[in-house]
């Protein structure tokens, strides 16, 4: 027996749509050098730990 969709384009199927806040902390640059500096210091911290 197979099941065929019948309403292929429901709203399940399309992705969230992001918030404002969410698109301006996308496009803010204080925001991403923030994130910057804090995934390099894990990995500055995560290379110290391993030698």
């Amino acid at each position: 027996m197979t099941v065929t969709n019948r309403d292929p384009y429901q709203q399940a199927y399309y992705p969230p749509k992001p918030t404002g806040f969410t698109m301006f902390m996308r496009k803010c640059v204080a925001w991403q050098l923030v994130r910057f500096l804090v995934i390099n210091l894990k990995m500055i911290k995560l290379m110290r730990n391993s030698h």
